[in-house]
């Protein structure tokens, strides 16, 4: 029979903790997935068979369907970037071991080239949001992350 103080006593497996808040986010995330599946899936099906039905006379025209356009560029930039991102993060890490550096000097640059190269309308008024925005946002998860909660980063 466990005594009350046993109630306040904790104990951390180690070799499993760094699992915790990354099960939690999945769980998150697939409940809000499927929130959104049963909340918005009937709406975007209805349009979708829309779409179909009036995409049926331009094929048959002759003319070209604009909505299977592929951006080839920005998919494999996107790829290319992402991988390299991923790939660069733990040897950067490992120049600065356990302080989350290597996610913060990989992010800032990432989401730059990132943000760059899905714009639209380039300007000078973009470049410094992108800008701004790729230094700040990383930060502040890097100081939440790894200074205010002590969580590894690489």
């Amino acid at each position: 029979m466990a005594d009350g103080s046993s109630l306040f006593k904790v104990s951390i497996d180690f070799d499993q903790s760094h699992l915790f808040f990354p099960n939690i986010i999945h769980w998150i995330l697939l409940i809000l997935a499927l929130l959104i599946a049963l909340t918005e899936g009937p709406k975007v099906l209805r349009k979708m068979r829309a779409r179909a039905e009036e995409n049926r006379g331009p094929e048959a025209s002759g003319e070209k369907d604009q909505t299977r356009k592929i951006d080839w560029l920005r998919l494999l930039g996107m790829l290319v970037l992402t991988i390299l991102y991923f790939y660069v993060m733990e040897p950067v890490g490992e120049i600065f071991p356990n302080t989350g550096l290597g996610f913060l000097l990989t992010s800032i640059p990432f989401m730059f080239l990132l943000s760059t190269l899905f714009v639209h309308t380039p300007g000078r008024r973009e470049f410094i949001t992108i800008t701004l925005s790729s230094i700040i946002s990383p930060t502040v998860a890097w100081y939440v992350l790894a200074q205010m909660f002590n969580i590894t980063l690489p």
